[in-house]
């Protein structure tokens, strides 16, 4: 099978969206007494919430990232491998670059409290470096998941995010009726779960029945948007798919109805321009553009927020910038220049993180569990350590009420650890490869055990950062 580029695409075009649409949303004002404050675009002014619809795309990441799990579990199986095996190197893969950017962020907050920075500025920062975790404990539970839920799919097909859709409808009454946030938390996993399912179906035809544009997609984006539509014109549910300070319900916290419609509409809309993309991706001009995002992906995903401090030590601290009312034109158009400084910084930041990336790549090499460990208990514990810590920081920051972390990066750290351990002892007593691995429709793989990595089709949506 061909790598399917636009798979890969979609995790570029994903990735440079939640960039932009977190540095246009980002706002900084010097306050009189020179500290910085970062007033919500989205809380200020109402109508900027319409432009979530245009940059809330977490719903590719998962339909990417089920259509490239799906694969890789399938061959791993038919080659013999092991679900504790597949999951340690689909999770090691994770966080490795995670764990190494919390560390040198945490290294910064102990620095920085320790000389006394005050603290509701550490905390700010704090907060502003961890704004985007809320995605990795989610991804990495669907990781853990994906061999019952692709089980699943192969007994029931598009049963089963439809049976997850229903139970998250469910889930979300209870939300908005009964004000029982606790059961929302299973809208994390069902919510953007039925998007990774829906990746599997795509995958495997079921959303397309041969044709890109059948009757599925069409359905889909139509019945996705008239329903995303009904519920915040009649429903109690914001347009915004951004999370808003004070807003309630949201769409976000934890994932609504809403946001569901919006994961149905969005899936339907990219299967529907998957012929034209997929032309216009052929063209090597346009892969040779394509091809870097995707493969810095997770790099451009934790790193993104770092030149935000930077440009607003240098040009805000300083009195630099200048300083035009906020959200009047003159500061709407002052956003392209902004958002030009932050791209050539992050640029800077990206090229200054190649060795780190090449060191991770390395040990990623050396300690992920293709196998399966003897002993699968270590992976499963730092699994769960490595969820519940990034899980805190998602919702606190690293730097709650400006003090260091203690406990949860205690927790990343033996979370990682202890994957890693599982891995080298995989290594160790590996039983070796299949000779005769056989394919999915039991063929004779000519290319024998692939593994979890092949080279043929598109690897998880963080391919490339580990």
């Amino acid at each position: 099978m061909s790598r399917d580029r636009y798979v890969d695409f979609l995790r570029a075009w994903a990735i440079v969206l939640v960039v932009l649409g977190h540095w246009l949303i980002t706002a900084l004002v010097r306050e009189p007494g020179g500290a910085i404050a970062a007033p919500e675009l989205l809380a200020t002014f109402a109508w900027t919430q319409w432009l979530t619809l245009g940059f809330q795309v977490m719903p590719l990441f998962f339909l990417a990232g089920g259509h490239a799990a799906g694969g890789s579990w399938a061959r791993t199986r038919a080659a013999g491998g092991t679900a504790s095996g597949w999951v340690g190197a689909r999770a090691l893969r994770l966080l490795l670059p995670t764990a190494a950017y919390s560390a040198l962020v945490l290294s910064a907050v102990g620095i920085c409290s320790a000389v006394g920075v005050d603290r509701d500025t550490l905390a700010l920062v704090g907060w502003a470096m961890a704004m985007q975790f809320w995605f990795l404990p989610v991804y990495l539970i669907l990781s853990a998941l994906t061999p019952a839920l692709h089980a699943a799919h192969r007994r029931w097909g598009l049963a089963v995010p439809v049976a997850m859709g229903v139970i998250a409808l469910a889930a979300d009454v209870l939300v908005v009726t009964a004000h029982t946030p606790y059961v929302g938390l299973l809208n994390y996993v069902l919510v953007w779960g039925v998007a990774y399912q829906l990746g599997f179906c795509w995958r495997d035809g079921l959303l397309t029945t041969g044709r890109e544009r059948g009757r599925g997609p069409v359905a889909m984006a139509a019945g996705g948007g008239l329903a995303f539509a009904a519920l915040i014109t009649f429903g109690p549910f914001p347009v915004s798919l951004i999370l808003v300070t004070g807003q309630t319900p949201s769409n976000t916290n934890p994932p609504s109805a809403a946001m569901l419609a919006w994961v149905v509409a969005q899936a339907g809309l990219c299967l529907l321009a998957a012929p034209a993309l997929r032309r216009l991706l052929a063209r090597e001009r346009v892969w040779r553009l394509v091809r870097p995002v995707g493969g810095a992906s997770m790099t451009l995903y934790l790193w993104h927020m770092l030149p935000v401090l930077v440009a607003a030590a240098a040009f805000y601290l300083t009195g630099l910038a200048p300083q035009p009312e906020f959200g009047s034109t003159a500061w709407w158009g002052l956003r392209v220049p902004w958002l030009l400084v932050l791209g050539v910084i992050l640029a800077g930041v990206v090229t200054a993180l190649r060795p780190l990336e090449r060191g991770l790549t390395l040990l990623y090499e050396r300690t992920r569990p293709d196998a399966g460990p003897h002993r699968p208990w270590p992976l499963w514990l730092g699994l769960a350590a490595s969820v519940a810590a990034l899980t805190r920081f998602a919702v606190r920051g690293f730097a709650y009420d400006g003090r260091f972390p203690v406990l949860p990066a205690l927790g990343l750290a033996l979370g990682t650890a202890l994957v890693m351990a599982s891995g080298r002892t995989a290594v160790r007593r590996s039983p070796g490869k299949p000779k005769d691995a056989k394919g999915i429709d039991g063929s004779k793989d000519p290319k024998g055990a692939k593994g979890i990595d092949d080279p043929r089709e598109p690897k998880d949506v963080w391919e490339g950062a580990a």
